[in-house]
């Protein structure tokens, strides 16, 4: 016997590597998860529980549209408008953006393996655009690279595409031109199979990445720029974007697209998942392995897929640091603590070129006066600092700043803070940001913590995994404020289901 077990230890040990790249079923990471995800499921009944074929249910894409086709015959038609889109990325700070109806990220399209497809595609820029099929195969001439294979698009001009689509899997539209793409012009394009993939999700979500530079007191993005002070999920920073609301036990897929200029490693609180797409389509599960962080690089999409087998308010966020701020600019943290703050100087100090000295020292200062370089002078220094002895300037006592939901308060700092190396940093991060619970209030974040959006910036969101009750409630709310329509528009051979 001990003989026995010795061999079967052997073939075991030999075969970790094979092992360790496994597909995980819903059932084993249930199981990996103790017996409470699999107590949930018997209550939630037959129908949530069943993770077996079927058609596949739509994708939501949190804050981005559908797009809606006509059918012309057997062939499924779709209209995007290329033009300039004002987009409000958080309460109060509505940038410029080029996009696609409305909408940068643009409108997503929901189609079936083997569907006859047309878009119509006109331009409404003032320059020339095209349309790039990221990852189709289709034919030469609708690929939609300017030069090589169709004229660029003029400005007032169209293009139409058509094509047959063989493939499924995630992925995704955007202008060819390179700049164009970096202020906005992206948008899911998402090729169902025929039936349900196995294990079946209950809920599908798509996430578009991108950022932008945008200087303070200007609402058009520097493309040109490298650093980014704005990161949005779906043309969202937190804490605007709108949480993935699931119940518990469901089996979850989370689409991630990226097209910007960073790659982004996305972490999934609470929860394993298992990496089951790229922009390629499906991967074979041999290659199926654990984990809660994926790296998705430009140009790239991918699938994870998991159970919601642990309940609460889940952080789903790129891993950056520098990803999970908003409107990030350096220097702040530390001119927050000078004795004053100037603001002005001449042009090329102004743009951080120095003559002389280091950036933190006082003839570097800009100054309130009204005259230009060396001859302007500091009428009356001001501090943003609640931190600085003087007169700093008031936060939760500004005039209409309760009204608007906002919620500041002193940070939450030792009383020798100034004194220890390292502190602050640049971006003046030490305690909580400007909550906006009321700013951002929606059905979705109905129960989250008070002062939740206070650490909530840039690309992140949560996945909330609800019990039955609290779900049902949100749902609910969701309905009235849509006045009792539906959410998505039905597709032929496809399940409405979003609740």
């Amino acid at each position: 016997m001990s003989n026995r077990r010795g061999f079967l230890q052997n073939i075991l040990a030999g075969a970790g590597v094979f092992a360790s790249a496994r597909v995980l079923s819903a059932q084993e990471m249930d199981m990996s998860q103790g017996m409470e995800g699999m107590n949930a499921k018997r209550k939630l009944g037959k129908k949530e529980a069943d993770h077996t074929g079927g058609p596949p249910v739509l994708v939501q894409t949190p804050d981005v549209p559908d797009l809606p086709f006509r059918m012309d015959g057997g062939v499924k038609e779709f209209h995007l408008i290329a033009e300039p889109v004002k987009q409000e990325i958080v309460p109060g700070r509505i940038v410029d953006l080029w996009g696609y109806n409305g909408s940068a990220p643009g409108p997503t399209i929901q189609v079936t393996r083997g569907d006859r497809v047309r878009v119509i595609v006109d331009n409404h820029l003032p320059e020339a655009t095209s349309m790039h099929w990221h990852g189709f195969d289709i034919p030469i001439e609708m690929d939609g690279a300017p030069g090589s294979s169709q004229d660029a698009i003029a400005p007032g001009g169209r293009f139409v595409y058509e094509f047959t689509l063989n493939q499924e899997g995630t992925y995704f539209y955007h202008s060819h031109m390179a700049m164009q793409e970096m202020v906005g012009m992206i948008g899911a394009f998402i090729m169902h199979p025929k039936e349900a993939y196995k294990p079946r999700v209950d809920k599908d979500f798509a996430i578009i990445m991108q950022e932008y530079a945008v200087l303070p007191n200007i609402n058009v993005p520097n493309s040109m720029n490298m650093e980014f002070n704005w990161l949005t999920f779906n043309g969202k920073s937190s804490p605007a974007n709108t949480p993935l609301i699931v119940r518990h036990g469901e089996r979850v897929r989370i689409r991630l697209i990226n097209l910007g200029m960073d790659h982004h490693p996305i972490h999934v609180h609470g929860h394993q998942f298992v990496v089951t797409g790229s922009e390629g389509g499906r991967q074979p599960e041999s290659t199926w392995g654990p984990g809660n962080t994926v790296l998705v690089g430009v140009a790239q999409a991918r699938d994870v897929e998991f159970v919601a087998n642990n309940p609460g308010d889940w952080m789903v966020h790129c891993h950056l640091p520098h990803h999970m701020m908003n409107q990030m600019s350096s220097m702040v943290g530390p001119m927050s603590r000078r004795n004053g703050m100037p603001a002005g100087l001449d042009m090329e100090r102004g743009m951080g070129m120095l003559r002389q000295g280091s950036a933190t020292s006082e003839e570097n200062g800009p100054s309130v006066g009204r005259g230009l370089g060396v001859s302007s002078t500091a009428e009356k220094t001001m501090s943003n600092s609640p931190l600085k002895a003087g007169n700093p300037m008031p936060h939760q006592d500004m005039p209409g700043m309760q009204q608007q939901g906002t919620q500041m308060g002193k940070p939450d700092v030792s009383q020798d803070a100034n004194s220890v190396p390292g502190f602050p940093q640049d971006a003046f991060m030490e305690g909580p940001m400007m909550a906006m619970d009321q700013m951002v209030d929606k059905p979705e974040n109905f129960g989250l913590r008070p002062g939740w959006s206070g650490f909530m910036a840039g690309m992140m969101t949560f996945v909330r995994v609800l019990p039955q009750d609290k779900y049902d409630h949100i749902m609910e709310l969701r309905k009235k404020r849509e006045g009792n329509k539906p959410l998505r528009m039905d597709m032929p051979g496809m399940e409405h289901k979003h609740e």
